[in-house]
């Protein structure tokens, strides 16, 4: 990532990744249980959070307390629902966007049938993902996202589950944070090195277009 390095990439760390499942499984999480439950010291986890804040993909809040003793720092996924809102992802939805627009002011054809607020998510999700090592192709007509080859598809086994539901609620989060009809609903994939992420939306559809991270402007 531009702001904390790649989160789910091919050179992220799974320390990390459990991190962020934990905070996105839970809110309000404290040094000390995120601690407990990684098994790592607690400066460690402490600087993965700060990379993640910087990212964009976690927030925190001081803890109300009703009793004498220092409030604790919590720590929450940022998910772009009320109360769970990154600045720093906003800010970098918005650059996004303003990037593709640019790109399509220069070339017509990248434009997409989508409307503004939908292809500035689209913006947005394509940045994120190319920031994290994918190559994504977006299908305007079907929704869909095509990752492969995969990077996570030189992990462990047992870690790719949890790899691809942390990354499906980390471009939940982009969506979110963009503002729009649209929303990560699931991954999907016939083989390890094959993902495909299938999108929602609210309201009909507009015809197809087809177009890689390239023709949205990406950087």
């Amino acid at each position: 990532m531009a702001n904390g390095g790649p989160v789910c990439g091919p050179i992220s760390t799974y320390s990390r990744v459990q991190i962020l499942h934990l905070v996105q499984t839970r809110a309000e999480r404290t040094i000390g249980e995120l601690s407990a439950a990684t098994g790592l010291h607690a400066n460690t986890v402490r600087e993965h959070l700060q990379r993640l804040i910087e990212g964009g993909y976690v927030i925190q809040a001081t803890e109300r307390r009703t009793t004498r003793g220092r409030p604790r720092t919590l720590y929450s996924a940022a998910t772009g629902a009320p109360g769970a809102s990154s600045a720093v992802a906003r800010d970098k939805a918005k650059a996004a966007a303003q990037r593709g627009d640019l790109l399509r002011r220069m070339l017509p054809a990248a434009a997409s049938d989508l409307e503004q607020d939908a292809t500035h998510q689209l913006d947005a999700l394509v940045e994120h993902l190319e920031e994290s090592g994918f190559e994504p192709i977006v299908d305007d007509e079907r929704l869909t996202v095509d990752l492969s080859p995969c990077p996570h598809a030189a992990a462990r086994p047992e870690n790719r589950p949890l790899l691809c539901q942390v990354h499906l609620s980390l471009m939940q989060g982009v969506l979110a944070e963009a503002g729009g009809p649209l929303s990560a609903e699931s991954v999907q994939g016939a083989t390890p090195s094959e993902c495909t992420v299938q999108l929602g939306r609210r309201g009909p559809r507009r015809p197809r277009t087809q177009r890689t991270g390239v023709a949205h402007g990406m950087a």
